[in-house]
């Protein structure tokens, strides 16, 4: 199963690297695209969270890193203005081409 980074640009101008231990990010996010705090948390905990279930239907056990980066990017939310903006500077890897996540 590939595994994968994405980094965001948050509005307090912070940039962090996020694991995901699937592609499945390529569903909820689009590099370039803004979203707000809120539904920025709620796309990325989403997708982390198929990922985590991606990795227990493969593996037999839930990944915590996941869940991990989960929680971090909710820690991180929660002192921001939900309607402020978080922008995806980056997604990798890249999606083969014709592949879905």
């Amino acid at each position: 199963m590939p595994e994968m980074t994405f980094t965001v640009q948050w509005p307090d101008g912070g940039v962090d690297d996020c694991y995901s231990p699937s592609l499945v990010m390529w569903d909820h996010l689009e590099v370039g695209a803004e979203y707000t705090v809120g539904d920025f948390t709620a796309r990325a905990t989403t997708a982390l969270e198929e990922a985590g279930e991606r990795v227990r239907a493969r593996y037999g056990f839930l990944c915590t890193g996941a869940l991990a980066q989960a929680e971090e990017i909710r820690a991180r939310a929660a002192v921001l203005d939900a309607g402020a903006a978080v922008r995806v500077l980056a997604m990798a890897p890249p999606l083969p081409v014709g592949a879905g996540a």
